[in-house]
């Protein structure tokens, strides 16, 4: 029997950690858990596996530690005791299940975004595309296992959920599983509880192709990584498809070496920060499928100050949509700056000089350093040179005569004069506009 005081603190505790927690969290790791009081002062958990054990300990020892008895090093005075499961007749365990009995128990849930044609393609992820494209036409036959890397919000899931959408339009028999990696857990925790492991492992051994979303939420839980590397094991043997994705390559992950070498067997590819053009060309099909037109020029703006991931551009859109709609107002640069301020960011710059500027705009358009300061007025030297005289003005706080005298002696007026006439060209000259902005970019690299 649970003596009072010992069943209103773990009371205390679930009502705790209730609050902490997701509620299929909660079901999954805390209410299968039985307290009673233990000889020594301490608690006794009784618990329905060690999966429930090791979560416990690993994400929640401190908040047992507030309310359990501790000893003279502050950890909790817990004893674990797992349920041993009681055999049954032969005929109440076996279970016969069929394809589809399985595939109601573990539907397959795809983003309908999420596929090839709305994937905007640049040269950071060109390379992982076309694999992903490989994997979705031959599955089983080519990059096995593929495993894509790269920072949040770059597009990984997008292209696990590509690769499933395609497989079922043109492999409509094989049978598909796109799942993350905490869902795999909280599945193989459940099924534990409820004593129906073998049917989860049936399901998981008899797919045709396995999607794996965030392998790193893997690491250090030793138990769950064993059952997902033997699942692995039994498709590859089977040449099924796996195809897994991550935050960092295999060998930087903390998992055991067994399962590294596994995921290094076939193709792995990362994926990276979209450049300037591929943002661009986002934000603009992001845009059009809120019906939210915006100018090439603002959206140039945006994609330059919103920079590392491509969700963030997608909650730009979002929030700008918003706006504008509810104040029936069009996209403007006011508009933007107003409406995204937070997100907006810009680096600082290193200090720019005449000769870094010169030495930019020479090689972004083929000429000489010594061209732009001489007298040439032809045109392939006289519009680089009015492009320096434009950066020059707009990088440096320097009077306009100095600014002058660094392109053979000309004179305050002239590159007043070079300044106007660029700063009108860009706004009907795309390409220029373009050249400009990258000769920036290197002059801050």
């Amino acid at each position: 029997m649970l003596t009072q005081s010992i069943e209103e603190t773990w009371s205390q505790f679930l009502d705790f950690v209730r609050k902490q927690c997701s509620n299929a969290e909660f079901q999954n790791w805390f209410a299968p858990i039985k307290a009673f009081e233990s000889k020594d002062q301490g608690v006794i958990l009784e618990v329905p596996n060690i999966f429930v054990r090791e979560y416990l300990m690993d994400n929640y020892r401190r908040e047992l530690a507030s309310f359990l008895p501790v000893d003279d090093r502050g950890e909790p005075i817990v004893t674990f005791q797992v349920v041993q499961t009681i055999n049954k007749p032969l005929q109440d365990v076996i279970e016969i299940k069929s394809d589809e009995d399985l595939t109601v128990h573990f539907p397959l849930k795809l983003n309908q975004n999420y596929t090839f044609s709305n994937f905007i393609e640049g040269p950071s992820n060109q390379f992982v595309k076309s694999a992903a494209l490989g994997v979705a036409n031959r599955p089983g036959k080519s990059y096995n296992p593929l495993f894509i890397h790269g920072g949040v919000g770059l597009g990984k899931t997008h292209l696990l959920h590509a690769i499933g959408h395609y497989i079922q339009e043109k492999h409509k028999k094989l049978k598909v599983q796109c799942i993350t990696t905490e869902a795999f857990i909280n599945d193989l925790v459940d099924h534990l509880r409820n004593k129906s492991v073998d049917k989860m492992k049936r399901f998981y051994r008899s797919l045709d192709v396995l999607i794996v979303d965030d392998i790193q939420f893997l690491q250090s839980r030793l138990n769950f990584e064993d059952e997902f590397c033997n699942t692995f094991e039994s498709l590859i043997n089977q040449n099924k498809q796996i195809i897994i994705s991550s935050d960092k390559p295999p060998s930087q992950l903390k998992l055991s070496e067994r399962l590294i070498a596994r995921m290094e067997w076939g193709l792995v590819a990362g994926i990276g920060v979209p450049d300037l053009e591929t943002r661009v060309a986002i934000l603009q099909h992001k845009a059009e499928l809120k019906g939210l037109r915006i100018p090439n020029q603002i959206a140039f703006f945006i994609a330059d100050h919103i920079y590392h991931n491509v969700r963030q551009l997608e909650g730009a859109i979002n929030r700008l949509s918003a706006y504008c709609k509810l104040m029936g107002l069009e996209v403007t640069q006011d508009v933007v700056e107003k409406t995204l301020n937070e997100m907006l960011q810009f680096n600082p710059s290193k200090k720019v000089t005449i000769e870094s500027i010169l030495k930019s705009v020479a090689s972004m358009f083929n000429v000489r350093v010594s061209d732009l300061k001489g007298t040439s007025r032809t045109k392939d030297v006289a519009l680089p040179r009015q492009v320096a005289m434009y950066l020059a003005k707009e990088l440096i706080n320097d009077s306009l005569m100095k600014l002058a005298s660094h392109f053979g002696g000309k004179t305050h007026s002239t590159l007043l004069h070079s300044w106007n006439k660029i700063k009108t060209q860009i706004e009907k000259d795309e390409q220029l506009k373009r050249q400009i902005h990258m000769t920036k970019q290197n002059l801050e690299a």
